[in-house]
């Protein structure tokens, strides 16, 4: 696949601004093709699929979205059914609202959808998730670990995602939480892939050549784990707190970005 047959992926760090500009939802509707735009909200990842469809939905249509059908799929079954299956199809945008990230990765992993999904990217549609919708969209991505203590490996628990954007682990809600110390335990477990944190209110906006700008209010933070001339990741003890050195962070506010080939940031704006 050339870079150029990709579509946009709108990655969100979750609660995003619904009241006020809703710059970042605003963004998903313009990509996808303002008036013209024909908006699937996948809501697997939530435990309340109504209230939140009824949400985007609303939010969607305020901001100009021609069309936004809610598709809640609760097993691998419907996830199956390709005559069920049609507006994935038709969709200019395909948008996962946030819940639990493993409910994405395994009751869609592997089947029609996912295959629909990655089409769909390919043929360059948009692909937008917030919270879980944006941890799923990674190779790898960080399902729980503790977020208000040193990082430990035990504490740390990943599974694989759904695989839109290879060569990294994404989290969210990320210094809103204290993520940093999970992401760097997952960075030197993996430290051939870069790990990515996002803020709340905050998405990449990552384009067809794997360059991503920063939306929103707060930061992007980048873990370059290629250089770690050392960590204790692997020795015996488990419970001890993670030693790692010569880690490279990048943090990318508005206005910066970063090129997810060459590994280097991009500063829009002087």
């Amino acid at each position: 696949m050339s870079e150029s047959e990709k579509g946009s992926l709108v990655i969100i760090g979750g609660a995003e601004d619904k009241r006020a500009d809703k710059s970042i939802l605003k963004e998903v509707i313009k990509l996808s093709g303002g008036k013209s735009s024909r908006v699937a909200l996948i809501t697997t990842a939530t435990n309340s699929p109504k209230e939140a469809g009824q949400e985007y939905k609303r939010l969607f249509g305020e901001l100009g979205a021609g069309s936004v059908v809610t598709i809640n799929i609760t097993d691998r079954d419907t996830a199956n059914n390709l005559d069920g299956l049609r507006i994935l199809e038709d969709a200019t945008c395909i948008f996962f609202v946030g819940g639990d990230q493993l409910r994405i990765s395994s009751i869609l992993g592997g089947t029609e959808v996912h295959r629909l999904l990655k089409r769909a990217y390919e043929e360059g549609r948009v692909i937008a998730g917030t919270s879980a919708g944006a941890s799923m969209m990674s190779e790898i991505m960080v399902v729980e670990g503790k977020d208000d203590e040193a990082p430990r490996k035990c504490t740390l628990k990943m599974a694989p995602g759904m695989g839109l954007l290879e060569g990294v682990i994404i989290d969210q809600h990320f210094n809103q939480r204290g993520r940093i110390g999970r992401l760097l335990a997952a960075v030197a477990q993996n430290p051939n892939v870069l790990g990515i944190g996002i803020d709340e209110d905050t998405a990449m906006i990552v384009n067809k050549e794997l360059e991503f700008s920063v939306a929103g209010s707060g930061v992007v933070t980048i873990v370059d784990g290629r250089e770690i001339s050392y960590t204790n990741i692997s020795e015996q003890y488990q419970d001890d707190p993670l030693a790692i050195t010569n880690v490279k962070i990048h943090i990318l506010p508005r206005g910066y970005g970063f090129n997810l080939i060459k590994k280097q940031e991009i500063i829009f704006r002087r």
